[in-house]
């Protein structure tokens, strides 16, 4: 329909100029928005809670809980905004309870296992050199995938040992790079082939053609660098930074710098991603305060 058509464009308005929302969470939002829509082929203002709750049902064979989640929560927003835009005055998601998740933990590689991944790259090709990077940086700095793609070469401060990452939210934080992924980057750049185009040329990571790499390939590679070193381990690029998260807490790191070096607005979401049990570091924090009779 033409309306949910005018409609779904105005949401994506709302999402990428006044929420803020980066590219990728805004096409994943709209796509939920969209096939919902085209299901249920009903104007969104006639939409109810039951019309919801049998299109959620009828695709429940075939998605997982987590997935059921998303998208409740794009619906909840899109019809959120409904009302702020006047054109409903209720939300029919509001009476829907989103599955309880159980935490999600992905695969960590151990160290050993990081080091034959990056090591098993074939360097014959500039290609192998610039692989071999965005590994480096991938577990150096524990960037996200999204992250790694966005990298600038005039973001990399190789004498100060930052790069600047521009994270969700257009938000920026500087993140320590290590010598080892200093030393693949520079190889890299050194083979690296002329740009397709200008605005490519502080684009760090290029494809053949040389305009910037996509996430998609980022995963292929990656699933192929681990296949190759005999991993057997379910991964992806956000492996590389649940890893890097993990093994920095195991070595000491404090779990607040960490927060800080991934970017995330709360400590909890650090807890989740290395592994550690809230009571582990809640105990920490009262054993070290002067008020806590036990010390």
């Amino acid at each position: 329909m033409e309306r949910n058509t005018r409609l779904c464009k105005d949401y994506s308005y709302y999402l990428k100029i006044e929420r803020g929302m980066s590219p990728n969470t805004v096409a994943s939002y709209l796509s939920d928005v969209s096939e919902c829509l085209e299901s249920i082929k009903k104007d969104p203002k006639d939409i109810v809670t039951a019309d919801i709750l049998a299109y959620i049902d009828e695709r429940l064979p075939k998605i997982t809980k987590r997935t059921q989640a998303r998208i409740l929560s794009s619906l909840r927003s899109f019809f959120g905004w409904l009302i702020l835009e006047g054109e409903i005055r209720e939300n029919p998601c509001d009476g829907i309870d989103s599955p309880k998740l159980g935490r999600y933990l992905p695969d960590v590689l151990s160290v050993d296992e990081v080091a034959a991944i990056i090591d098993g790259v074939d360097l014959s090709t500039w290609q192998g050199y610039r692989d071999r990077a965005i590994l480096e940086v991938l577990y150096g700095c524990g960037i996200r995938v999204s992250e790694a793609v966005g990298l600038k070469l005039s973001m990399i401060y190789a004498d100060q040992g930052v790069v600047r990452v521009i994270g969700k939210g257009n938000k920026e934080r500087l993140v320590p790079i290590g010598e080892m992924a200093i030393e693949a980057v520079a190889a890299y750049v050194e083979r690296r082939p002329e740009p397709a185009a200008p605005e490519y040329d502080d684009i760090a990571f290029l494809n053949r053609f040389g305009k910037p790499i996509s996430r998609v390939s980022i995963f292929e590679m990656v699933k192929r660098q681990a296949l190759l070193a005999g991993v057997t381990k379910s991964i992806s690029p956000h492996t590389f930074r649940h890893s890097f998260a993990t093994h920095l807490i195991e070595n000491g790191a404090d779990l607040r710098t960490v927060q800080e070096m991934l970017g995330h607005e709360s400590v909890l979401t650090t807890e989740v991603y290395t592994h550690i049990d809230s009571s582990t570091w809640q105990a920490a924090v009262l054993e070290s305060h002067p008020r806590n009779k036990r010390k």
